[in-house]
C-alpha cells in the first residue's frame, strides 16, 4: 500500500481502495469467467421454469430473464449461487407437491384402411364413429387415386392407438403425453406433433388435404387451419372428480359396457366418479369444429395456481441474488425483440408457441419428420439409428437442420421455440458486426432498419426474409444466422482480434454449424477461415490458431456419417451437382463462351448465362427491377475489396467472403433464399463505404439537396431518437 510522505494513505489512493473493496463486497469482476456465469445463470432458469419450455407464457419468461442476466452484471460470489440453487430446488420441490396429477392425453391422425391397427386398437364404437364421419366428409368415389404423388391412399397410415408427443419426454404417459390442464379451441396451438410426420406428406392431388392457409397479412395469430382427420382422448385422474369438462364438437363419453355415448355437438358436464380414469374422446374428422375445456374443482385450481406462481418467484429470486440489473441497458434489446416479434406474428404466429403443420413436399416437413424420428429412436435406445438421420448419404440439403430439431423438441416439446430463439438473435449479432465496423449511431440505425423496415428486399437483406423462411421450417436462416453469429467471434474487436483460444474455437465451431446446415455458406466459410488462420500464423498467435482447427473440425463429421453409414466418400452433401440446382456447371459457361467466340449467339448455353446474371443480380426481391441497385452494391464491394486499402482488413475479407458467394450464384439456382448471407455481407461492405465515402461525395455533389434532408423535421426526429437509443445502448 502506498503511503504518502507523513505516512498517512493519499486521497486519491484511499478512494482507489474504497472502490477496490465495495467491488470485492459486491462479488463482482470485469470479463474473465462472466460469459460462462451467465450462461450458468442461464442454466438455471431454465431450471426453474422447467422443461420443456413449451408454453408462451414460461418462454417469455425466460426471454426476459435472459436479457437481464446478458445486460446485468453478475455475481461471483458463492454465497448468492448457493442461496440461488437452493431457492430453485426449492421450488422445483413444491411444485412437485403442489401440482395436481397431470392428465393423460392421447391423440392421433385418423385414417381408415391400411394395415387397420385403429380398428383393431380403437373400443369399436369409437371407430366406427370416426369411419362413417370420415366417409362422410370424404366420399369413397371422390378419393384420390392410390398411386398419384401426394395421394393419402398411397402414404403411410397409423401404427399405433397413439402417437409419440415429444411433450412427453419429461412427463411420461401411457399415451401420447401427460398435460396439466385441457384447454383448446385450435388443434395448431394444441401442437399436434403427429401432423409433420413424414409419412402424411400430402398435396395437390389428395382430398385430404394437411392445412389452409389465410393469407390476408392480419391473420398471423390464425394463419393456418388444420384439415387433417384427428382425435384425442384425455384420461382424467380421480383428483378431478367434480370437475366440469365443456366442448364444441364430437365429444365421445364412456358409458356402461364399454360404451361410447355420443354426446349433443355443445354442452358441458360434470366428471363423476365412474368417469375416473376411463377415457374421453374428441373427434374433427370435420377441420376446425372440435373445442374441449376442463374446470377442475377449486382446490384443485388452487394447488394448480400456487404451483405455476413458484416459477416466477424463484427467477425474481435468482434475478435479485445475481444480477446487478442495468434497467437503462435492456432498453435497446427489448426494443429490438419486440420489433422482431412483431413482424414474426404479422406473417406466422404459430412460430411463437404453436405448432404449423408444414406444407405438403416442403423443406420444412421432411426435416421436422425425421427430427422426430430421430428423437424417438435415440430414445428407444438406438443411437446408431438415431444418428443416421434418415440418409445412408446426406443428400437432401444440409443435414444439420434434422438434428437440430430432434434437439429442440427435447427442450421445447412440440414447439420451435428453439428455431425462433435462433431467429432472435440475429437482430443482436447484427448490432454487434455493424458496430464492429460503424458508430454505434450507425450500428443503431442500419439495425434497426434492418429488424423493422422491409428495405432489405430491395438491397441487402431483412429481417422478414430470415423469419418467413425460419416459420416454415427451411435450414437456409438458420445457417446464414449461425455464419453471421460466428463473424463478431472471429473478427474480434477493433483494431485486430485478440490472440484467445476460445472466441476463435466458437466462431470456427458457428462455422463448421452453418456448413452443416446449409453447405452453400462454405466458400464464405474457406475465405474467412483461411484469412484469419493466415493472419494468426504472421502474428504468431498460437492460441487463436489451434481455436480455429479445433473449432473447424465438426465440419467433417458430415463426410464422416457419409462413410460409415453409406460406404462411400461424399465430404458435404450429394445433391451438389444435381441439375436442378447447378444450373450452370463450368462446362456450361465454357459452352457459352464457346457460342459467343463463334457468334453463335441464339446458342442455348450462351442465353442461359446471359439469363443468369439478371437473375443472380435480383437479389432477394427476385425482382429485375432491382438488378441495377444490386449491380452497384456489387461494384462498391469490389472496389473496397480490391483497393480500398483505407478500410479495414477484417470488413476486406469479410467482402472477399462475400464476392466467393456472389461467384457461387454464378453457376447455382439464383431462388433467393440461397443467397440471403451473400447479399447480408454485401449490404455490410457496402454500409460501411456509404458511411466512409459515400455521404461525403453526395454532399459534394448536391449540397443544397444535403442540407435540405438534414433540416427537415422528420429527419432531426430521428437523429434525436438515434441520440436517445445511443445513450441507452451505451
Amino acid at each position: 500500500m502506498d503511503l504518502g510522505q507523513n505516512g498517512m494513505l493519499r486521497k486519491g489512493d484511499l478512494a482507489h481502495s474504497r472502490k477496490a473493496f465495495m467491488t470485492l463486497a459486491r462479488g463482482t469482476r470485469m470479463p474473465g469467467n462472466a460469459g460462462w456465469r451467465r450462461f450458468f445463470a442461464l442454466v438455471l432458469t431454465v431450471v426453474a421454469i422447467g422443461l420443456p419450455v413449451n408454453h408462451v407464457a414460461g418462454y417469455a419468461l425466460l426471454l426476459v430473464a435472459a436479457v437481464v442476466i446478458f445486460t446485468g452484471e453478475i455475481s461471483m460470489r458463492v454465497t448468492a449461487w448457493g442461496a440461488t440453487v437452493a431457492i430453485v430446488g426449492a421450488a422445483i420441490i413444491g411444485q412437485f407437491l403442489l401440482a395436481p396429477p397431470r392428465i393423460d392425453e392421447g391423440h392421433n391422425l385418423f385414417l381408415p384402411g391400411g394395415p387397420g391397427v385403429l380398428e383393431k386398437t380403437l373400443p369399436a364404437d369409437v371407430y366406427r364413429f370416426m369411419a362413417n364421419e370420415f366417409d362422410a366428409q370424404y366420399p369413397p368415389a371422390r378419393r384420390c387415386k392410390r398411386n398419384a404423388a401426394g395421394c393419402w391412399l398411397g402414404e403411410k397410415f397409423p401404427e399405433h392407438e397413439f402417437v409419440f408427443s415429444a411433450d412427453g419426454v419429461f412427463h411420461r404417459s401411457p399415451l401420447s403425453r401427460a398435460v396439466s390442464g385441457i384447454d383448446f379451441s385450435d388443434p395448431v396451438w394444441l401442437r399436434l406433433g403427429f401432423t409433420n410426420d413424414n409419412g402424411y406428406n400430402w398435396y395437390s392431388v389428395s382430398d385430404v388435404q394437411r392445412a389452409q392457409r389465410d393469407r390476408r397479412f392480419w391473420m398471423g395469430w390464425d394463419r393456418w387451419h388444420l384439415t387433417m382427420p384427428w382425435y384425442v382422448m384425455f384420461r382424467l385422474p380421480a383428483a378431478f372428480i367434480g370437475s366440469e369438462l365443456c366442448w364444441r364438437g364430437d365429444v365421445l363419453w364412456p358409458g356402461g359396457d364399454d360404451r361410447f355415448i355420443a354426446l349433443p355437438n355443445e354442452g358441458c358436464r360434470a366428471v363423476a366418479p365412474a368417469d375416473a380414469g376411463r377415457g374421453i374422446f374428441g373427434i374433427a374428422i370435420k377441420p376446425g369444429t372440435l373445442a374441449m375445456n376442463l374446470t377442475p374443482p377449486l382446490p384443485l385450481r388452487l394447488r394448480q395456481y400456487l404451483s405455476n406462481a413458484l416459477i416466477p418467484v424463484a427467477v425474481a429470486a435468482l434475478i435479485l441474488l445475481l444480477v446487478r440489473v442495468e434497467i437503462r441497458r435492456t432498453v435497446f434489446p427489448f426494443i429490438l425483440i419486440a420489433l422482431a416479434l412483431a413482424v414474426i406474428a404479422i406473417d406466422d404466429m404459430s412460430f411463437i408457441g404453436g405448432m404449423r403443420p408444414f406444407d405438403g413436399g416442403d423443406d420444412g416437413l421432411f426435416y421436422d419428420g425425421v427430427g422426430r424420428m430421430i428423437l424417438q429412436k435415440f430414445l428407444s435406445g438406438d443411437f446408431y439409428g438415431a444418428l443416421q438421420g434418415g440418409e445412408n448419404v446426406f443428400y437432401y440439403g444440409g443435414p444439420g437442420l434434422r438434428y437440430f430439431r430432434a434437439v429442440e423438441h427435447v427442450i421445447f416439446g412440440e414447439t420451435y421455440l428453439g428455431y425462433l430463439s435462433l431467429t432472435l438473435l440475429l437482430p443482436f449479432t447484427a448490432y454487434a458486426l455493424f458496430g464492429r465496423f460503424l458508430d454505434r449511431r450507425w450500428a443503431i440505425a442500419m439495425s434497426l432498419l434492418f429488424v423493422a423496415v422491409p428495405a432489405g428486399a430491395v438491397f441487402g437483406t431483412t429481417f422478414f426474409n430470415y423469419a418467413t423462411w425460419a416459420a416454415r421450417g427451411f435450414a437456409d436462416p438458420a445457417a446464414y444466422i449461425l455464419f453471421i453469429c460466428g463473424l463478431p467471434l472471429i473478427v474480434g474487436a477493433a483494431p485486430a482480434p485478440a490472440d484467445r483460444f476460445l472466441p476463435a474455437f466458437f466462431g470456427a465451431l458457428l462455422f463448421a454449424l452453418a456448413i452443416f446446415m446449409k453447405p452453400i455458406v462454405a466458400p464464405a466459410a474457406a475465405v474467412m477461415l483461411g484469412g484469419c488462420g493466415l493472419a494468426a500464423l504472421y502474428g504468431r498467435q498460437w492460441p487463436r490458431l489451434a481455436g480455429l482447427c479445433i473449432g473447424f473440425l465438426p465440419v467433417f463429421s458430415m463426410a464422416l456419417h457419409n462413410w460409415i453409414y453409406g460406404h462411400v466418400f461424399v465430404l458435404l452433401s450429394a445433391n451438389a451437382a444435381h441439375p436442378d440446382v447447378l444450373v450452370m456447371p463450368p462446362s456450361a459457361w465454357l459452352a457459352a463462351l464457346t457460342e459467343l467466340l463463334t457468334l453463335h449467339w441464339a446458342g442455348p448455353h450462351l442465353l442461359r448465362a446471359l439469363m443468369q446474371i439478371p437473375d443472380w443480380l435480383s437479389g432477394p426481391a427476385e425482382s429485375f427491377a432491382t438488378v441495377p441497385l444490386n449491380a452497384l452494391g456489387v461494384v462498391v464491394l469490389i472496389y473496397v475489396v480490391g483497393w480500398g486499402r483505407r478500410f479495414d482488413p477484417w470488413l476486406r475479407l469479410i467482402g472477399a467472403a462475400a464476392l466467393a458467394q456472389h461467384v457461387v450464384a454464378l453457376f447455382y439456382v439464383a431462388t433467393a433464399r440461397y443467397h440471403f448471407l451473400t447479399w447480408f455481407l454485401t449490404m455490410l461492405v457496402d454500409a460501411v463505404w456509404l458511411r466512409e465515402i459515400g455521404i461525403g461525395w453526395l454532399r459534394q455533389r448536391f449540397p443544397d439537396l444535403s442540407t435540405r434532408i438534414s433540416s427537415d423535421r422528420i429527419s432531426m426526429r430521428l437523429a434525436s431518437g438515434l441520440t436517445w437509443l445511443q445513450k441507452v445502448a451505451s
